[in-house]
């Protein structure tokens, strides 16, 4: 099989600085000590891939954007073209690579990136029955093109039989700075049909009010440090709390006080208490049921490991999830947290879902 492969190396930098997105914020995600996320969670795929039979043929575009991650990996790829010669690269560079991967016959594109990314590969191969799969290295990761995790993506590509069509979404990030949520439909894509897969992002409802409530009261009468992710579920214990959280941030809570409003990775670990005594609050994404990975890059490996996790989440959204799902950046904490594990629903009822 004949793989084409790129990366967008700053897809998500400005996830664990708090940006919520990098478009435009390459520079302050840098200042703010931003590291690559992209990189890695391609070494990953390439790594997995590599212990799959089947003669796969890698042809890569150059530099960052995928030769030196396949080298890394073990892979000695064809190296059809660079680019620009930037300082970073851009989406005419990823959209001039997956022109080159077509006039070369590629069976499969195979990206790293998020939403933005998916939109430049779509846009590449449209009119053609090539399929596209992502590898989820953004911040916001609404499409539909997607597998679950690096490894995931591995085993599709060495494992696919056929492929289906499916979309490919994007949001405006300085609207979803400022708490505003639109998906706009971009494109339809040939994917690869399989269980890694994740669904395109819903935006989930139902009654909340009463999971606010009891959750807020036993936030109240608590002396721990509380973490308090991105969503409107988190959102509304935040209001019975009393005060305007960052709708799409991570807050942090203790003692009736606001420690830090829409905090990067780094002043959560700054506001969290000693070990034992935090607690992180989040809410899986509606139709995809990621509780990490998806969204809130902030609450890193690092923060987790420092805190219990409480999830929450009305019964309607649980009822078009079925499962949970985490990707962290960190395979091992992936492992610790899969599992079935305790879903609030209300103010006192729970619910047993099973992470995976």
């Amino acid at each position: 099989m004949r793989i084409g492969f790129v990366v967008n190396p700053i897809a998500g930098m400005g996830g664990r600085v708090g940006l919520k997105g990098t478009d435009g914020k390459v520079e302050e995600a840098r200042r703010l000590g931003a590291e690559p996320r992209a990189p890695d969670r391609a070494k990953r795929a390439l790594e997995r891939l590599r212990e799959f039979d089947g003669g796969i043929e890698l042809l890569a575009w150059g530099g960052q954007m995928g030769a030196e991650v396949a080298r890394a990996a073990g892979f000695d790829p064809e190296v059809l073209g660079e680019p620009d010669g930037t300082t970073d690269s851009t989406a005419d560079d990823t959209v001039s690579a997956v022109e080159a991967f077509l006039a070369a016959g590629v069976d499969l594109v195979l990206f790293v990136g998020g939403d933005g990314t998916a939109a430049d590969v779509a846009e590449a191969v449209e009119g053609t029955e090539t399929p596209i799969l992502g590898v989820p290295a953004g911040v916001k990761v609404y499409s539909s093109v997607f597998a679950v995790s690096p490894e995931d993506a591995a085993h599709v590509v060495a494992t696919f039989e056929r492929t289906e069509r499916r979309e490919v979404l994007d949001i405006d990030e300085d609207e979803y700075r400022e708490g505003e949520v639109h998906p706009e439909l971009r494109a339809i894509a040939h994917v690869p049909v399989a269980e890694e897969l994740q669904s395109s992002k819903q935006l989930g409802g139902g009654n909340v009010e009463a999971l606010a409530a009891g959750v807020a009261e036993d936030i109240r009468a608590s002396e721990k440090t509380f973490v308090l992710g991105p969503g409107s579920t988190v959102g509304a214990i935040k209001a019975e709390l009393g005060f305007e959280g960052s709708p799409l941030g991570v807050d942090v809570w203790r003692d009736g006080e606001v420690l830090a409003l829409d905090a990067s990775e780094s002043e959560i670990l700054d506001a969290l208490g000693p070990e034992g005594e935090n607690v992180v609050v989040v809410s899986p994404i509606g139709g995809q049921g990621f509780v990490f990975g998806r969204g809130n890059p902030q609450l890193s490996p690092d923060v987790i490991r420092r805190c219990d996790v409480e999830v929450v989440a009305s019964r309607s959204k649980l009822d078009t999830i079925g499962e949970l799902r985490v990707d962290t950046d960190d395979p091992d904490l992936d492992a610790e947290l899969r599992g079935w594990t305790k879903v609030r629903i209300g103010r006192f009822e729970r619910r047993m879902m099973r992470i995976v």
